[in-house]
């Protein structure tokens, strides 16, 4: 599904991302883990082209990307992406946050995407929200009208950066729950989190990055009851 080869980022001088290579399978969830500034979420942010390599190869559903030559709206309709803020529309009702890029995007009509809107605000357990505005829900619940809205687009593949480290500990538990809803009916997930409780959960494969560098991947709980790599033991000891 997403396959990344030799990938490598620059800001400046300042070296973020080195030689990546990792591929994700369809339906595979893969949880991203390390210390802050390790490079996590600049690299998903290059999955999706909100960041521009300077070299390197990202091949997604069997496409490889240009970003002179493809169309990286119609892959960002294929890939989703989840903000650690929710950057919803604060001027418009949790509905029309969701049916925006269906419509615009994609054409479709609204009557169509009313009824997607509906189906995913059931799914993320906020079916009597759809009138309410931004600044009339709580954090827990903006994150799953965001989720909401990324899935509005059908996509391929769901990418999370740190969904959750915004909101307060007992919201957290209700973004995970959608999360984990989506992995059980086989989404992609690419996701950046501190929950290691999710990621030991949830995780086909924990991915551990330092300085700019995959140190170590492999099964969750062998990440996480015994890492070969002595960065990763010395991460998960701050962690836990």
């Amino acid at each position: 599904m997403i396959k990344i080869s030799n990938l490598n980022k620059y800001f400046g001088s300042l070296h973020v991302l080195k030689d990546i290579n990792l591929n994700v399978d369809e339906s595979e969830v893969v949880v991203l883990i390390g210390a802050s500034g390790s490079g996590k979420s600049t690299l998903l942010r290059c999955i999706n082209f909100l960041e521009y390599p300077q070299s390197g190869k990202i091949e997604i559903d069997k496409e490889v990307i240009d970003p002179e030559k493809t169309n990286l709206n119609l892959i960002r309709q294929k890939v989703g992406m989840v903000f650690q803020h929710f950057n919803l529309f604060p001027h418009k009702s949790v509905i029309e946050n969701i049916i925006e890029a269906p419509i615009h995007v994609k054409g479709i009509s609204k009557d169509e995407a009313m009824t997607i809107g509906r189906d995913l605000l059931d799914k993320v357990g906020l079916p009597d929200k759809e009138q309410a505005y931004p600044t009339q829900l709580s954090g827990g619940q903006k994150q799953r009208v965001a989720i909401a809205r990324a899935l509005a687009m059908h996509p391929k593949a769901m990418l999370f950066d740190e969904p959750t480290s915004a909101l307060d500990t007992e919201l957290v538990g209700e973004v995970l729950q959608v999360m984990k809803d989506l992995a059980k009916d086989g989404m992609t997930m690419v996701v950046v989190t501190h929950e290691m409780g999710f990621a030991r959960e949830m995780a086909d494969r924990v991915v551990v990055m330092d300085e700019g560098m995959i140190i170590e991947e492999g099964p969750s709980e062998k990440i996480f009851t015994n890492p070969n790599e002595e960065r990763t033991k010395d991460f998960l000891s701050k962690i836990f």
